[in-house]
């Protein structure tokens, strides 16, 4: 790997979207999580789920804060680090950033508003409804961001004369083929992640020994919608495998180590390739399952790499991410039933490992997460602007590329332990039980 000035950008671009979309993500997923919880409170008149959104949202603020830092940098390195990619298609894709920044704007007020306005109301639904427009700004802020990579693999709504991009329709620039699979897969796994930070702190609770019901219901609720936003992820999943046959075949060969065009074509799980003889050796294989996902039947035919130019295929260890993101994937769906078969079925407290991997389900979740992003980068290569622009051709050719990374991996090794240390002392010596006598 050669660090020229192409390499050096996509490094640093790469390490602000990876820290950006932790944060991304729980901006996302929480405010679901805290509405919900508001309105189980109010239903049933338990002051406990009225604390959880308190104090989840307490500690919202702060990754909202970190959030906007992060996802400036972006804007900026989209012009400084990609000029000959914004030259060309910044007509294209200018409406949804310009949206993206509004809807978070929108959120922004609300959230402002929501916060300042407990206890306000003499009904409290009125309050709850404050969060409903703070849940459409991020999830919105969401869509228009992830339209914005979905036309980077599946470009459409102009037309290329001359290099120059004319008869702009930005409205099927951004609602292209990709853009249901990307913004769905992605949403899904946001809430499904937010869901189990709040499954982990309930269950790190319980492990060092606080016995208070307002931990055992935090968890059981964001078990709960873990599960359910994780079944959403694995649907999705399916969505965005099906898209991948039909319009990025390339990446979805790449995924999977599928050389040769054929029907009823195996799923193949870890394992190790000599590429030399296109052979894969100790993976786990399932008969048609590729086919399957491709295109819901067993006979169906899935394109392999050797009916692709050579020079447009991504980095074969793709394979790895996509084998990782899935695996995670069933993970979380899986730690929820476990659970549930222990105390709701078996009427038994949870076991101390079933505690653990609830906790473990958070840092998996932003892993995947982040494994997900990479394949969607790096699967898309040699392109930015797929089968248009090749990112060697788009970067710049700066020769200070290098200095920035390194500023910037300072900047966010700084911003990370600011948060990691400002959340610590917003909950250190406040008991969940000094907070509901109150």
């Amino acid at each position: 790997m050669e660090l020229d000035s192409t390499m050096l950008a996509r490094i640093l671009t790469s390490v602000t979207l990876g820290f950006h979309i932790i944060f991304a993500s729980m901006g996302v997923g929480i405010p679901l999580v805290i509405s919900i919880a508001e309105f189980i409170g109010i239903r049933k008149k338990d002051k406990a789920y009225l604390l959880m959104a308190r104090r989840w949202t307490r500690g919202f603020t702060v990754t909202v804060a970190v959030g906007v830092v992060t996802g400036t940098c972006i804007g900026l390195q989209l012009s400084l680090l990609w000029p000959s990619f914004m030259k060309l298609a910044g007509e294209v894709i200018a409406l949804p950033l310009f949206l993206e920044t509004f809807m978070f704007f929108f959120e922004a007020i609300f959230l402002g508003i929501y916060i300042y306005t407990w206890d306000r109301f003499k009904n409290p639904y009125l309050h709850w409804l404050i969060s409903i427009p703070v849940i459409i700004g991020s999830t919105g802020s969401a869509f228009f961001i992830m339209t914005v990579n979905a036309f980077m693999n599946t470009p459409q709504g102009f037309t290329l004369v001359d290099g120059v991009l004319r008869d702009i329709q930005p409205m099927v620039a951004m609602f292209n083929p990709a853009t249901p699979s990307k913004v769905g897969h992605m949403v899904f796994a946001s809430y499904a992640t937010s869901a189990y930070v709040m499954a982990a702190i309930a269950a790190l609770s319980i492990l060092k020994g606080k016995t208070h019901s307002y931990h055992k219901k935090a968890l059981n609720l964001s078990l709960t919608l873990a599960f359910i936003f994780s079944m959403g992820t694995a649907v999705w999943g399916d969505i965005a495998g099906k898209f991948l046959a039909e319009y990025q075949p390339v990446k979805l060969a790449a995924a999977e180590w599928h050389f040769e065009t054929t029907d009823k074509a195996e799923f193949v799980f870890g394992g190790i390739l000599d590429k030399e003889k296109q052979e894969v050796k100790y993976a786990i294989k399932v008969p048609y399952a590729l086919s399957i996902l491709a295109t819901n039947s067993p006979n169906g035919v899935v394109v392999g790499l050797n009916d692709i130019p050579r020079d447009e295929w991504p980095p074969l260890f793709i394979h790895y991410l996509f084998d990782s993101m899935a695996a995670i994937g069933g993970y979380m769906a899986l730690v929820p039933v476990l659970y549930f078969l222990i105390v709701k079925v078996r009427k038994r407290m949870p076991p101390k490992w079933i505690l653990w991997a609830s906790a473990l389900g958070a840092p998996l979740g932003f892993l995947a997460i982040e494994f997900g992003w990479m394949f969607a980068e790096i699967g898309r290569q040699p392109w930015i602007l797929n089968g248009y622009l090749r990112t060697m051709h788009a970067a710049t050719t700066a020769n200070n590329v290098g200095e920035m990374l390194i500023l910037f991996c300072l900047l966010y090794a700084f911003l990370g332990t600011v948060c990691a240390l400002v959340l610590k002392r917003m909950f250190k010596d406040k008991p969940v039980e000094l907070e509901l006598e109150k």
